[in-house]
């Protein structure tokens, strides 16, 4: 009997392929990245569909913040982004003076950073072989250890979509003693088209049918396994998406004066690092503002499991749904999906020079500070 299981996305599609014992039992995880949970309601996914309907759909809620990195290593650790070390996908690391970016391999690539444990590392314990196709953190020496199969980021050809499903088969017909039996697979989209072109287009209609579609090979190609009926596939996402637009801004530098700041990151939340004797006057500057709440980090809800960490800053500004918060004057481009966090460099406010310094050296594919990253 096979058994499926169906999350919407931020809700959360897991589709079961019943097990019959822990022996012969095997699990392939997929992550359609930026993936809204009305995906299914807005557009036609037959198969998205029929996992729901042939196994089980739940809901699930993103850990805070709702951002590709934070998430995919929640969902691999189990721990929420406050205790697990990445709060966002770019964040101020206070102890070593620097930033954190997803897009800058120096710090990616440093397994300091990444706190708790992974399941691939949990299953290896326990002598279970995995494979890791792109997912965050996989190849990162995490306790000096990586999945028994992984695919760096970086490594030449990146995969295409269905080179990647060619590369979970490869794995999932290898002898059975050398066969992983947890599986991790990562698709980048439809988030980049949500970001560029927003959730409710015709594009990015497009690229979630396509996705739908990718998910049916994967499915029918699990299926035609020998040992097909014992392996579990669930389909999940990290974050959802809604639209912004140039006019829903709300742009920091209009009321906080840049002495009073060190380190100003990110959009959503953003984190503020004042000045110790100046951390009340940027609290009082942004109270009362329109589409946007302000917390000082001991006063952030309880529900958001969020600002114990270091690397919060003192005072966190989180935009209502459909704004943005900026800092400094920067352009505004392709203001249609949300940023669920857009790889803004940050600005250290109280050494202008450095941060130049810092921009002029980005990577090539690094985001322009001046620019929204949409990717």
């Amino acid at each position: 009997m096979q058994r499926f299981i169906t999350l919407a996305f931020s809700a959360l599609l897991l589709l079961s392929l019943n097990a019959a014992t822990p022996e012969t039992h095997y699990t392939v995880i997929v992550s359609l990245d930026g993936f809204r949970w009305d995906y299914p309601d807005m557009y036609k996914t037959p198969n998205l569909d029929r996992m729901a309907a042939d196994g089980v759909k739940a809901v699930m809620l993103p850990s805070y913040p709702a951002s590709t990195f934070p998430n995919h290593y929640t969902l691999a650790t189990g721990l929420v982004p406050d205790h697990h070390g990445i709060i966002n996908n770019t964040f101020w690391d206070v102890k070593n003076r620097r930033q954190y970016s997803m897009g800058d391999s120096a710090t990616r690539n440093n397994p300091e950073y990444y706190l708790g444990e992974p399941i691939w590392i949990t299953a290896q314990k326990q002598g279970v072989k995995t494979g890791n196709m792109y997912w965050v953190g996989s190849d990162i020496a995490i306790k000096k250890s990586h999945p028994t199969y992984y695919r760096p980021w970086n490594a030449k050809p990146f995969l295409t979509f269905e080179q990647r499903i060619d590369t979970v088969l490869t794995w999932l017909q290898k002898p059975e003693p050398e066969r992983p039996r947890l599986i991790m697979l990562y698709f980048e989209e439809p988030d980049g088209s949500g970001h560029h072109n927003g959730p409710c287009s015709l594009p990015t209609g497009a690229v979630v049918q396509h996705m739908d579609s990718l998910v049916g090979v994967l499915r029918k190609k699990i299926e035609a396994l020998p040992f097909g009926k014992d392996i579990n596939l669930i389909v999940t996402s990290d974050h959802g998406m809604t639209d912004i637009s140039p006019e829903r801004v709300v742009n920091i530098n209009d009321y906080v004066k840049p002495e009073w700041c060190e380190v100003i990151d990110g959009r959503t939340p953003t984190s503020i690092f004042s000045k110790p004797e100046y951390r009340d006057s940027v609290y009082q500057a942004l109270q009362g503002l329109n589409h946007v709440r302000v917390w000082k980090k001991e006063d952030i809800p309880a529900y958001l499991n969020y600002g114990s960490n270091p690397r919060v800053g003192d005072i966190i500004v989180l935009p209502d749904l459909g704004w943005l918060v900026e800092e400094g004057n920067k352009l505004i481009r392709h203001c249609r999906g949300i940023l669920h966090n857009a790889e803004l460099r940050i600005q250290t406010l109280s050494n202008p020079e450095t941060a130049q310094e810092e921009q002029d050296g980005a990577e090539p594919d690094a985001p322009n500070a001046n620019e929204f990253s949409l990717t």
